[in-house]
């Protein structure tokens, strides 16, 4: 899937008075997904929900199809360590930093999350990418570029959650392409405490369901009683 939808939402305000209480009728943990333009949006949306009964903020610094903001910061060591940093004084509670693929190593911006004092670590967000239209010879989406996510990026989001998970302490949270059980279990093989499903969602709202059988019937096939045991167990040739 490509897509420039770009990050619209109603804001904190709204999320905060309208959202939460909507959603604190399900019995789940509730992680709200921050994002900014600057890094003082980014302190003063995190000041707001520091304040609120959620479990936690991803913070979104590697939207790749938006103008400003997000992987302008999450692209370089200085730029994830300081809006991360700038987060954290003013939020209490558990900081999930989301880090874009777009980068040469991303196990440099992996450790300025780290060492800015997240709780954890998301990745991988979606690759940068174009579509033309041939006969108009222009781009298809109308910003261009937009975000490229499916299963057809999960072998380079595998892999990039080994690299950050040989290189970090704090929990990987796996993402990238995952719509089956198999999918999932190869991200907690590599590393990944937990993994997040997007884009199987559009065209299976039961992906998460599924998801979570066919691991139940993974482990129930080798006799696994902890699925945390098999966490970063992958035995590399």
């Amino acid at each position: 899937m490509l897509n420039s939808i770009g990050l619209q939402n109603p804001g904190v305000d709204y999320v905060i008075e309208h959202y939460l209480p909507k959603l604190k009728k399900y019995d789940t943990a509730i992680i709200v997904n921050a994002i900014g333009n600057t890094i003082e949006d980014y302190v003063e949306v995190c000041r707001r929900l520091n304040d609120t009964d959620i479990d936690g903020v991803e913070l979104n610094l590697s939207c790749p199809n938006v103008h400003s903001g997000c992987m302008a910061f999450g692209v370089t060591y200085e730029g994830v360590k300081e809006v991360t940093s700038a987060v954290r004084k003013v939020l209490d509670k558990p900081l999930i930093v989301k880090l874009s693929p777009n980068v040469t190593d991303i196990t440099v911006t992996a450790r300025a999350a780290e060492d800015a004092g997240a709780d954890g670590i998301s990745l991988i967000n979606a690759f940068t990418a174009m579509v033309i239209d041939i006969e108009k010879r222009r781009p298809v989406l109308g910003n261009n570029t937009g975000g490229l996510s499916g299963p057809g990026i999960r072998p380079i989001a595998v892999r990039m959650t080994y690299d950050v998970a040989k290189t970090v302490k704090i929990p990987v949270l796996g993402i990238g392409g995952i719509v089956t059980g198999s999918d999932a279990i190869e991200f907690m093989l590599a590393g990944a405490t937990a993994v997040s499903i997007g884009a199987g969602n559009f065209y299976s709202p039961d992906t998460s369901i599924k998801v979570i059988k066919e691991i139940e019937d993974y482990l129930g096939k080798h006799d696994i009683d902890d699925i945390n045991s098999i966490i970063g167990t992958v035995k590399m040739n």
